[in-house]
C-alpha cells in the first residue's frame, strides 16, 4: 500500500502532465476536472507532510483511482498525436518511429 509521503512526488508529477493537455484533445476537459479533484489530494497531502494521518485508507483508495484514471488519459491522449509518416493506425504496443 502506498503511503501519501511517497505517492506525492508522483501525484505532482501527474498533475502537471494534465495540465500540459493541449486544449485540442479530446481528453483535456476530463483532464480538467480529474486535476481539480487530484490537486484537493496534493493541498491535504502538503498540509501534512511526511504524516499519513492526513489521509484515511479510503481516501488513500480513491486518490490510487484517480491517479490510475489520469494516467489511462495521459496514455489516451498521447494516442492522438500525428507523428509525420507514422500510421494512423496505433496500438500501445507499437512505437511511430520503429522500421
Amino acid at each position: 500500500m502506498n503511503t501519501s509521503k511517497n505517492i506525492l512526488p508522483i501525484l505532482e508529477m501527474l498533475i502537471a502532465r494534465l495540465e500540459r493537455l493541449s486544449a485540442d484533445s479530446t481528453w483535456a476537459h476530463h483532464a480538467s476536472g480529474l486535476r481539480g479533484s487530484l490537486l484537493r489530494y496534493q493541498e491535504k497531502i502538503s498540509t501534512f507532510p511526511g504524516s499519513d494521518a492526513n489521509l484515511t485508507p479510503r481516501e488513500m483508495s480513491q486518490l490510487e483511482e484517480l491517479m490510475q484514471a489520469g494516467f489511462s488519459i495521459l496514455e489516451k491522449a498521447a494516442l492522438e498525436i500525428e507523428y509525420p509518416g507514422a500510421n494512423s493506425c496505433r496500438t500501445l504496443d507499437t512505437h511511430p518511429f520503429d522500421g
